[in-house]
């Protein structure tokens, strides 16, 4: 297999193509990811759930989903990152597609289990590619174009799932989400198909083990934050849909309205911060200390948003806090894995953002059940939104506190 050399870059007609195939995969990545949300309403009743038992299926894809990151991060290292991309969005796509058949606990954590195996190369896999291919100067929109995508793709999901549910039930909203990820393998084979005899791949005596990086104590550190970082976002995200219908009494449509505003506001603050972040560091600011003080306010934002969603008493007020919710969370998105990337730098982006996404993500694993156990033995929703906000306000402080001056470490 031909090895193209590190800083050997693509044509930047191709790199804007591909990296919009990649933005488009994760829309499509956290549109099926958070499928399960938005048919919640109905699955759980007629799959007789309790909240422990949803909180756990929802865990369950972070129970595959954060051990693989470390195993795909190293193939991404070392193979074609193109084909493993692949190979996990068809995994994805196929698991999400089969949830519309199932009948019971044991069968929906079952591809909830393969749901995480796929999803776990979006991360890895477009570091990756960004590390390699993207200038320091495209760093912030590359990446604020995935995180776009993240905020949109819950936005979308949540708009054609609400419809989707109301007219055709919650079976059919796996059914189409996942032929729709399926069909994106079209246009991803024709974009990679003359660079998938080329790998990005360090040469062999070049490759950096899992263990030399597991070493490193900056890595450690970027897996903490990245784990208060997630919390709060995957605590709106598989819950909140539920806690709007079920407990403040919002029908489907405002329930979809809602939600889709607070991703909507992710999506657009996701661009544009890393489109004024891009043009800041062109002028000279120091790209480091600018990402880590936009995660710092991303993080602060958040934790005030879920304690104001948990409080507010009317629709307006809610919109609003759900607003500021999608702007931190924009924020966040777009600064975290672009932080990995500057640590990591090309030559072993893929492991790094592996174990710091493997880490990050055990949030997923641990606080859906938590949050199940807390609304059924401690009788409602507000322990579980003070411990989503109270950790989102630590994350603020941990970035300002442990994390060293961002810049590539000498690996």
């Amino acid at each position: 297999m031909a090895t193209q050399p590190m800083g050997q870059r693509i044509g930047g007609g191709r790199l804007t193509w591909v990296v919009g195939l990649i933005a488009l995969s994760l829309l499509l990545n956290y549109i099926d990811r958070g499928a399960i949300g938005v048919a919640a309403p109905l699955m759980k009743d007629e799959l007789q759930l309790s909240a422990t038992g949803f909180g756990l299926a929802v865990s369950a894809f972070f129970w595959v989903y954060a051990p693989a990151c470390l195993f795909v991060g190293w193939l991404c290292d070392r193979f074609c990152v193109y084909r493993v991309f692949a190979l996990g969005v068809a995994i994805w796509a196929v698991s999400t597609a089969l949830t519309g058949f199932v009948g019971g606990l044991a069968s929906l954590i079952l591809l909830r289990l393969f749901l995480g195996l796929g999803e776990s190369i979006a991360f890895p896999g477009s570091s990756k590619i960004f590390a390699a291919e993207v200038p320091i100067e495209r760093r912030g929109i590359a990446n604020a174009s995935v995180s776009a995508a993240l905020a949109f793709g819950p936005a979308l999901g949540v708009l054609l799932g609400g419809a989707i549910l109301g007219e055709w039930g919650w079976r059919s909203v796996f059914w189409i989400f996942g032929l729709g990820t399926l069909i994106w393998l079209i246009p991803w084979q024709i974009a990679s198909a003359p660079l998938r005899a080329k790998t990005f791949a360090a040469e062999p005596g070049e490759r950096l083990s899992m263990r030399r990086l597991m070493r490193v104590p900056t890595l450690w550190r970027m897996g903490i934050v990245h784990f208060l970082s997630n919390y709060g976002f995957y605590f709106l995200l598989a819950w909140l849909p539920l806690y709007l219908v079920n407990t403040r009494g919002y029908s489907i449509g405002e329930m979809t309205a809602l939600t889709t505003l607070s991703f909507t506001t992710q999506g657009i603050v996701a661009l544009a911060g890393g489109w004024i972040s891009d043009r800041m560091v062109q002028r000279g600011a120091d790209e480091g200390e600018l990402r880590r003080w936009l995660m710092i306010g991303g993080q602060t934002a958040t934790a005030a948003a879920i304690a104001g969603i948990a409080l507010s008493d009317n629709p307006v007020t809610l919109g609003l806090w759900l607003a500021v919710a999608g702007l931190g969370t924009g924020l966040i998105a777009t600064n975290l894995f672009a932080i990995a990337q500057i640590f990591a730098g090309p030559r072993a982006a893929g492991s790094w953002v592996g174990i710091q996404n493997a880490f990050g993500n055990i949030s997923g694993i641990i606080g859906p059940i938590v949050t199940g156990l807390i609304v059924d033995y401690l009788g409602g929703y507000g322990y579980a939104f003070a411990a989503a906000a109270g950790l989102s306000l630590l994350g603020g402080l941990l970035w300002w506190t442990i994390i060293p001056r961002i810049e590539a470490i000498e690996l």
